[in-house]
């Protein structure tokens, strides 16, 4: 501690002693406040005994330095920590008058803090840390690569991937050819195709003989060319006598049936399916053994939707297939002659407009219609009509007022009149719209053509009257009936008894296996039951024009035929 008196005789160097007090001050705490205390407790520690002990020097000496004599100024730190008021003042505190009340309370906050973190004794605490994390982790070790030696077998390698043959010697980077793959369904040649027989030799006298039978047999017409109309109770008694047996199933296609046609004569009895492969398949059951009378021709490359026989020259079987094209097989000449074709498009029903057979409308799977006329000479069709049709599945002309005809679309059925066929699109005079679902057919009756009978995925049979063909045609009978076949059956389509206008046949899916014959009142007339001989559903049926015949044909090419004895 000094008096006061050396300040006095030192007066004039007062200003000096000030400046220089005040530098000093400042020069401590900077070398007080310096020392930055670091994240890890090493730092931290060393910062702080370091800060602590310079707090101590700083406060127990203080020297001013003056021109005459030095005057040491030392700040008792004991005597400093008694007074904590900022007016209050300490011995050592009078010391630094020249300092503001808030200057000496920091630089005395700064010492306590320091004398706080000194008792705390963290440099211990982060010495032994350190010791427990250097026993904890483990010692690192590097792995080891192992050297490769000269003569090792190395990894054993695909010689496919490595494009090696097993002798080793390399494959060529590329095959010099494209490999082509073969058009499961080709398209046959434009032009006449000879009938050559699939089955048989087509230079045995036995396929000769056919051929000439079926040419004679078409030449032979029948008396009575008007029809009439049977009562229910005698049409009953003449399909209660129509039975089936082991010679009259066989096997006649491969592939599915989607269309059949009975010959007309009443002689004997010819057969025609059409299948899904495009064969065409005959088969004369008055042949004996039935092997010896079935033959099969491939016409077409996809399958044949429609069979007919031409009505003014039976001889001639017109058959209509997805492979855009329309073909006439001519037993006389054993050809079939090419009528229509068409490689853009797909075909799938046909119908005669005109009685002698020289015209016909045909339908395409995308909805629009030709005209075809079989006396112009080339394959080309004389028109091609739009329709308002997504798709036709069938096209039936009226027997009696030829110049309308009737279309099954994909939901809606369109009757047109064939008169403004000459124009680019047709509208339809009538449309049928109560049908809900997919619709597989649409049929005339076959003798006035006063009805419509109707096939839809709705399990529906409809009959409705086309006695007065108006701006609507009333529903009259609605028949429940299963129509789903699936999909590895062909569609059932209800079709009429030519010899009977008023009833219809179709295939049904109960068990036993069946074919049924339906009223156009909705009543049940027959069932044809055939035991183990009719074992499987017959989608496509026909009926002979004058005969009591029927002919089913199922998904594996089979055809059941039912016969009255007298028929034989």
């Amino acid at each position: 501690k000094h008096s006061k008196s050396l300040l006095d005789k030192n007066s004039n160097n007062e200003v000096a002693c000030k400046k220089c007090k005040k530098a000093e001050i400042k020069k401590t705490c900077r070398r007080i406040l310096t020392p930055k205390m670091e994240a890890t407790s090493s730092k931290a520690e060393s910062s702080l005994q370091k800060s602590s002990l310079d707090v101590h020097a700083e406060s127990n000496k203080w020297q001013y330095k003056s021109t005459s004599d030095t005057v040491i100024l030392s700040a008792d730190t004991e005597s400093s920590q008694d007074g904590d008021s900022d007016e209050g003042t300490t011995p050592g505190m009078d010391d630094f008058s020249g300092l503001s009340p808030y200057e000496k309370k920091r630089l005395k906050n700064i010492s306590e803090n320091a004398n706080f973190f000194a008792s705390l004794q963290l440099s211990e605490s982060a010495a032994r840390l350190r010791e427990m994390i250097k026993k904890r982790q483990p010692p690192e070790s590097k792995r080891k690569k192992p050297k490769k030696k000269e003569n090792e077998t190395g990894c054993r390698r695909s010689m496919r991937l490595l494009k090696v043959n097993p002798s080793g010697v390399s494959l060529p980077a590329t095959p010099t050819q494209p490999i082509l793959v073969a058009d499961e369904n080709p398209l046959l040649p434009p032009g006449p195709l000879e009938m050559t027989s699939e089955n048989r030799d087509d230079n045995s006298e036995l396929f000769k003989g056919f051929l000439q039978t079926w040419a004679e047999v078409s030449k032979t017409r029948s008396k009575n060319t008007e029809k009439e109309l049977s009562s229910i109770k005698s049409y009953k008694a003449n399909l209660n006598g129509m039975i089936i047996s082991e010679d009259t199933v066989y096997k006649v296609t491969k592939g599915p049936i989607f269309s059949m046609a009975l010959h007309p004569s009443e002689i004997r009895t010819l057969v025609a399916a059409g299948a899904r492969s495009g064969q065409v398949g005959l088969w004369d059951l008055t042949h004996q053994p039935k092997e010896d009378g079935v033959y099969i021709f491939q016409p077409h490359s996809q399958p044949v939707s429609c069979l007919y026989f031409s009505p003014a020259n039976p001889a001639h079987l017109l058959s209509l297939s997805y492979d855009g094209t329309l073909r006439c097989g001519d037993f006389s000449r054993a050809v079939f002659e090419e009528v229509y074709r068409d490689e853009r498009s797909s075909f799938s029903s046909f119908d005669f407009l005109a009685e002698d057979a020289s015209t016909l409308i045909v339908g395409h799977w995308d909805g629009s219609m030709s005209l075809v006329d079989r006396r112009t000479p080339g394959t080309s069709c004389e028109k091609l009509i739009n329709s308002s049709l997504s798709k036709i599945r069938t096209v039936h002309v009226h027997p009696v007022h030829r110049q309308y005809f009737i279309t099954a679309g994909l939901r809606d059925i369109h009757i047109y009149d064939a008169r403004f066929l000459n124009r680019s699109r047709i509208k339809p005079l009538i449309s049928l719209t109560e049908h809900t679902k997919s619709i597989a057919s649409a049929y005339f009756s076959p003798l006035t053509g006063n009805r419509v009978v109707t096939t839809c995925a709705d399990c529906k049979l409809r009959i409705f009257d086309s006695s007065c063909i108006s701006s609507k045609i009333p529903l009259l009978t609605t028949i429940r009936h299963n129509t789903i076949t699936g999909r590895w059956l062909t569609r059932f389509q209800a079709v009429w008894d030519p010899k009977q206008e008023d009833c219809i046949i179709v295939g049904s899916m109960a068990h036993p296996r069946r074919v049924e014959i339906f009223h156009e009142r909705g009543k049940w007339v027959h069932s044809f039951l055939g035991g183990e001989c009719l074992s499987s559903v017959c989608s496509i049926n026909a009926m002979h024009p004058t005969r009591y015949i029927l002919a089913g044909g199922n998904s594996s090419g089979r055809i059941h035929v039912f016969m009255n004895e007298s028929c034989g």
